[in-house]
């Protein structure tokens, strides 16, 4: 009598996935790297590695519908005229026009107002629509210097010097020539239709030294009443936020790996910078070191999701943060009810990243006039208005049970973590224990 060996189930590789697969056979047939937009896929340690501990009979928590937890936060206080002062600790972060389509900039600034809080220009300069809809809009002054202008300077309520960008710290962007439409390429002095690179730095200066004399150019400017922000990417966060001080900025924002681009390499995107979560302790610390914590405000992006996201930067430190990805998804971008075009651009409507090509079905990352009519900005200005509210509502909730009247009283104290990682990162004890690793002893 013979036996036959049952059939195994064929083995693939965790190495060798298929994606990775993929990637190989594209690269091996166009002889050119991947281009794309958003933000980090791969999983790194998050917010969602950090618990809350809420209070009991050793804490006292607050009653949610009769006391009182404040969520306002003042922005640039060290040194401007006119710092700013938001309702809320969430600020909408740059994404250009060029990149963005006039209507989404427009929705923005719309659901910024509503909120009582701010919204970012990005590269390429001031629209209209974006100064008229936002009653408080900081004006991005990068590398590239596309659209500056002292005027526009002028009329913005903040600058923000943008030194690095946490999907591609150390690296430009890109916007593709068919997205040079008329109106962009006169506002950047570029050709329509020609590929446009934005530079990894500025041309004017090389450090910290330089940065000073910039930062003091630009208070001139505008006759010091803007705050001056320095914005970098998440790379080296005690030494770059540490400079950014010593180089008179008002606000540092530091952007971590999970923050998106409009477009740039993919392997940049996957391989460069740190996660937002293993940034924040490093900046605190330099402020502190430096005797400015809460003196000079640090805004915390990349990845922010929900108030649970918020409350959890806030309590690491951070005095605000900054959403870039999930307002547009709050204003219209990936929705399912554009499922049937985005499956005829080869891709699924939460996996579309391809933003630098112009053909969002959405109407967002476009310049397509057809495209761009499918977004009504005031609709979707209230979108994202609804969508800060409850972010903020969520973050209140965990404050009053923490026992806190304002969510910047939340602290690390507040917070455990659930993976070895987590702890590290956020220095904060693995729940269940008092050490987190790096502390010593148990």
């Amino acid at each position: 009598m013979s036996y036959q060996n049952p059939p195994t189930t064929p083995r693939k590789s965790a190495t060798f996935d298929d994606y990775t697969l993929s990637e190989i056979r594209r690269a091996a047939a166009t002889g050119i790297y991947d281009i794309r937009g958003g933000g980090a896929k791969r999983k790194v340690p998050h917010f969602d590695d950090l618990l809350f501990l809420g209070a009991s009979i050793s804490r006292y928590p607050l009653e949610g519908y009769r006391e009182r937890c404040d969520t306002n936060v003042v922005l640039g206080s060290r040194f401007a005229k006119k710092p700013i002062e938001l309702k809320i600790p969430i600020t909408i972060a740059g994404m250009s026009f060029g990149s963005l389509s006039a209507q989404a900039k427009e929705a923005l600034g719309r659901g910024a107002t509503l909120s009582g809080t701010s919204t970012t220009t990005g590269d390429g300069g001031m629209t209209e629509e974006e100064r008229g809809h936002s009653s408080i809009l900081v004006y991005q002054y990068l590398p590239s210097r596309y659209g500056m202008n002292p005027r526009d300077l002028r009329r913005a309520d903040a600058i923000e010097v943008v030194v690095g960008q946490g999907a591609k710290p150390g690296g430009g962007g890109m916007l593709l020539g068919q997205k040079i439409s008329d109106r962009v390429a006169e506002m950047r002095t570029l050709p329509k239709g020609i590929d446009q690179r934005s530079a990894c730095r500025h041309p004017d200066w090389t450090g910290p030294d330089d940065l000073e004399i910039k930062i003091n150019e630009l208070r001139e400017i505008t006759d010091w009443e803007k705050p001056i922000y320095v914005k970098v990417g998440g790379a080296r966060p005690y030494y770059d936020t540490a400079l950014a001080v010593k180089s008179g900025a008002d606000v540092v924002v530091l952007d971590g790996m999970q923050g998106g681009t409009a477009a740039t390499q993919e392997v940049f995107i996957e391989n460069v910078g740190m996660p937002t979560l293993a940034c924040i302790r490093p900046a605190v610390q330099a402020l502190q070191d430096l005797g400015m914590h809460r003196k000079v405000q640090l805004i915390i992006s990349g990845g922010i999701r929900s108030g649970a996201d918020v409350a959890k930067a806030l309590a690491l430190g951070a005095d605000a943060v900054s959403i870039g990805t999930a307002a547009l998804v709050a204003i219209g971008d990936n929705d399912p009810r554009w499922e049937a075009d985005y499956n005829a651009l080869g891709t699924t409507s939460g996996a579309y990243d391809d933003w630098h090509e112009g053909k969002d079905p959405a109407g967002i990352t476009t310049q397509d006039p057809e495209l761009s009519k499918r977004l009504d900005p005031i609709a979707a200005g209230r979108r994202l208005a609804n969508y800060l509210k409850v972010m903020t509502l969520e973050a209140q909730t965990i404050a009053r049970a923490c026992g806190k009247n304002h969510v910047h009283n939340l602290e690390p104290e507040d917070l455990c973590a659930l993976t070895m990682e987590a702890a590290a990162m956020a220095q904060v004890p693995l729940a269940g224990t008092n050490w987190y690793p790096g502390k010593g002893g148990f």
